[in-house]
């Protein structure tokens, strides 16, 4: 079928959503959930034929790889989506105008919601999850490194809508060739926003070559700021986890900026990480701490490049700075604006940071692995967006809607 009969198909098929109840709406999701738990077997044996095309020291391995726990994750936060109430109909301003008119501002779905990514099969359900409570349709564009996943995950979600009568089209996978890339950021008409989830280099140039609107979804270039008061285990916890979690999602710590008064800590605070292996770009005042007390094969010397890389691995630089607006300053150069994070015993400096810091989710306290749409209690997220305009941060149902004003008269009409 031609690409623009596809996109036709999924427009008309978004239709039939506006008309399903909540209640449907969420028993259908329950039932995508129990069937993704079924079909674990399948899923796996799907991803295994993707995983074999990948390198396993690839940084997009980790993210392409699926396991039965992972897949168990996913229909917990598929049954999560189920569970929240729907944003749709919510009347958000209700008022009548001295001239009688009746207007109210209601949540409505976007429509058609378009999804390019990379190895990320997890997505996939995320992104149908979410639009489906959201009364969206969605185009899925998944890269070639996660095709046989991604075709045997939608395969499930079709499966489910079949058996309740849905026309499958509201859930469509484009092939996974340049060609639909090309032709879905010039869906004028059929897509109403373009959601790009995967490395800078693909946000970019969705953003660059798309006709359809676009909410970005940056890169996450992350950092944790170690101050002159901080508590040395909770820094040591949350710098750990924060790095060592799970290195290949856009949360996870690239650069960690340590107040000059703390540097003899350094040894301690980067001990967890010398256990897990993590390779350190120091600048020379944190490579002379660490020289001969961190091991000397996973111990480099940092260069400017180093700060403002997101590793997506087992690496990640050191900075000593001066005080608390060096770090913040640091910060504002090199940052993509998606997590940053303080570790503080001073609510005056918390305080500023969290104040001054631009970022999409900014932590005093916290590790940045948090940010997460399951762990803001979104249910799931179909992206972290790094932008300002209409949503910042993890983006959950209300992120998926916009609004219309229903006006209500009696016979008005406006004076010449």
């Amino acid at each position: 079928m031609a690409l623009q009969a596809i996109f036709e198909q999924t427009q008309k098929a978004s239709r039939q959503l506006t008309a399903l109840s909540e209640e449907a709406v969420s028993a259908i999701l329950l039932d995508v959930a129990e069937a993704a738990e079924e079909q674990i077997p399948t899923l796996l044996e799907e991803n295994r034929k993707d995983l074999e095309r990948m390198r396993p020291d690839d940084p997009k391995y980790d993210r392409l790889k699926l396991t039965e726990q992972r897949i168990k994750a996913i229909a917990g936060d598929i049954r999560n989506v189920a569970a929240l109430a729907s944003p749709l109909r919510e009347v958000l301003v209700q008022r009548e105008m001295p001239n009688g008119l009746q207007l109210s501002k209601v949540r409505v779905p976007m429509g058609v919601v378009g999804v390019i990514y990379e190895a990320r099969p997890n997505v996939t359900f995320d992104v149908f999850s979410l639009c489906f409570k959201t009364g969206n349709a969605c185009i899925l564009k998944g890269g070639s490194d996660a095709s046989f996943s991604n075709q045997a995950i939608v395969s499930v979600i079709h499966q489910v809508l079949a058996r309740h009568g849905i026309n499958t089209a509201v859930a469509t996978l484009l092939p996974p060739d340049r060609t639909a890339t090309e032709a879905l950021l010039q869906a004028v008409g059929y897509v109403d926003v373009l959601i790009p989830r995967g490395s800078q280099q693909l946000i970019n140039y969705v953003r660059q070559q798309a006709k359809v609107p676009v909410i970005e979804t940056g890169a996450g270039i992350v950092h944790t700021y170690v101050d002159e008061t901080a508590d040395l285990d909770k820094a040591k916890a949350i710098v750990h986890n924060a790095k060592t979690r799970r290195v290949s999602v856009c949360n996870a710590l690239d650069c960690l900026l340590l107040h000059q008064e703390r540097i003899q800590d350094l040894p301690v605070l980067a001990a967890p990480l010398a256990e897990a292996g993590v390779e350190i770009y120091a600048d020379e005042f944190a490579y002379a701490v660490l020289e001969g007390k961190y091991p000397q094969e996973l111990l480099k010397q940092a260069t400017e490049a180093h700060f403002g890389t997101e590793f997506l691995s087992m690496r990640m630089a050191v900075k000593i700075v001066s005080d608390l607006e060096a770090a913040i300053n640091h910060i504002a150069t090199y940052s993509s604006k998606h997590s940053e994070a303080i570790v503080s015993e001073s609510e005056e400096h918390i305080s500023i940071f969290l104040n001054k810091v631009d970022a999409a989710a900014v932590y005093a306290n916290a590790s940045t692995a948090f940010t997460d749409g399951a762990q803001f209690g979104l249910g799931a997220e179909i992206g972290i967006s790094t932008q300002k305009l209409h949503a910042r941060g993890p983006m959950g149902l209300e992120e998926l809607t916009s609004y219309k004003w229903l006006v209500k008269g009696n016979g008005q009409v406006r004076p010449a």
